[in-house]
């Protein structure tokens, strides 16, 4: 298998051009650090996928980059960064390595959740912590996760229970679960230190796609957790949760999204090289050799500009969804209800698009390349199942029932966290 070339830039503008902020240290391009991730996971993506290790030297990378402090304020010892800069960030890491990409998009929305459901002085005693020992936060709080249980003891509480699925479970530094105190059945917030021998991890190494992204099942059996670690309510009941943690939902969502526009971006990027210098695959149509010229073939080039369409409308959207979370974030708990589902409703339908268009330029595009896109020394079927993995956990069939609903009936969606 040949080495691949470094992760080609964006082939439809720059998903990271506002991404200059401000650091502890000063400024810092974290888009400029972000590509030159990038550039190194592209190197050697495919070999490390066929590989199938656990993601341990994946992670150290992101530590060494300063990109896993990139949302934590900067008085905490962190970036500063908002979630712009973090989703472009995450939209270029994806388009050289899909399960990089999820592993700190997933870390991202976890490690930030602590603003939307803890107090203040907790959420600040937190990220203090995160950003000391450079956390890498795993784990999830799936709405359609059944509930841990957590039982008080004499000091703080013992979780117990099973969870399906979790991100980075088998790399990371915390947990972040979702848990229920019998009786109530009040879904929790919870931070748990995986450490703990009580604390089983599986892998997520069978999956056809998304080999490195160390997600699996998780057992818990009386592992120990402060009161200080419950971070707060995840209830979806009404009033239960402020406007502003329902952004929580919004915010996940175009972690998704970025995620699939990155996948599909890198694919167009590799093939357009492949499309540049290659005959075309089209049997009906005598191949021609490479002599210099620009491909002519008309149905490569329509191929290509739906393609192209594709990627554009879907980041458009989600540039659009960014914007109106950014300005969300920015209200705190002066936004209110009509505001949020609003912010909801744009979040989720880039989701959709974006799940869709990395669908269709993950299949389309290997057939304009034809036959030589089967070829294992290439790599490119790792977009198509990383993408395929990642939207059969994430199906937009809800997110478009929420679109369609407040369309017509302006009913507001329903609070919904991903996996």
């Amino acid at each position: 298998m040949t080495i691949a070339p470094p992760a080609p830039a964006a082939p439809f503008g720059d998903p990271g051009r506002d991404a200059l902020v401000p650091s502890a240290d000063g400024p810092a391009d974290w888009l400029h650090i972000a590509r030159e991730l990038a550039d190194d996971l592209a190197t050697d993506a495919a070999l490390r996928e066929e590989a199938g290790k656990p993601p341990l030297d994946e992670v150290a990378r992101l530590r060494e980059s300063g990109l896993l402090t990139l949302l934590v304020p900067a008085v905490h010892g962190g970036a500063g960064a908002d979630w712009r800069a973090a989703y472009a960030v995450v939209r270029t890491v994806a388009a050289a390595d899909g399960a990089v990409g999820h592993l700190l998009g997933s870390h991202y929305f976890l490690s930030y959740s602590a603003r939307f459901f803890a107090a203040p002085d907790r959420a600040a005693r937190v990220e203090r912590a995160s950003a000391a020992g450079q956390w890498y936060w795993g784990g999830g709080i799936a709405s359609q996760e059944p509930p841990l249980m957590l039982t008080p003891a004499a000091h703080g509480y013992l979780l117990d229970g099973h969870q399906r699925y979790g991100s980075g479970v088998g790399v990371a530094d915390r947990l972040l679960v979702r848990a229920a105190v019998p009786g109530t059945g009040e879904p929790l917030a919870v931070l748990v230190d995986p450490a703990h021998p009580g604390l089983v991890s599986g892998s997520g190494g069978d999956t056809f796609g998304q080999r490195l992204a160390a997600a699996g099942a998780v057992t818990f059996d009386s592992v120990p957790v402060g009161r200080q670690d419950v971070l707060g309510s995840l209830s979806s009941d009404d009033g239960a949760l402020s406007p502003f943690a329902g952004l929580a939902a919004p915010t996940a969502r175009l972690v998704s999204a970025q995620f699939c526009l990155g996948v599909a971006e890198g694919l167009l990027g590799e093939v357009r090289e492949h499309g540049r210098t290659a005959h075309s695959p089209w049997p009906s149509l005598a191949p021609q050799p490479w002599q210099g010229n620009p491909p002519q073939d008309p149905y490569v080039l329509t191929a290509y500009g739906e393609l192209a369409v594709a990627a554009r409308a879907a980041s458009a959207l989600a540039d659009q969804a960014v914007d109106a979370l950014t300005r969300g974030l920015d209200r705190g708990e002066d936004l209110d209800d009509e505001e949020c589902a609003e912010i909801a409703v744009l979040a989720s339908a880039a989701e959709a698009a974006a799940s869709r268009a990395a669908q269709e330029i993950t299949s389309r595009a290997l057939e304009a390349v034809g036959a030589p896109a089967a070829l294992t020394r290439h790599g490119l079927d790792r977009f198509w199942r990383d993408t395929r993995t990642h939207t059969l956990r994430e199906p937009v069939a809800h997110r478009l029932r929420e679109v369609g609903d407040y369309f017509l009936n302006g009913a507001h969606p329903p609070f919904s966290l991903p996996a």
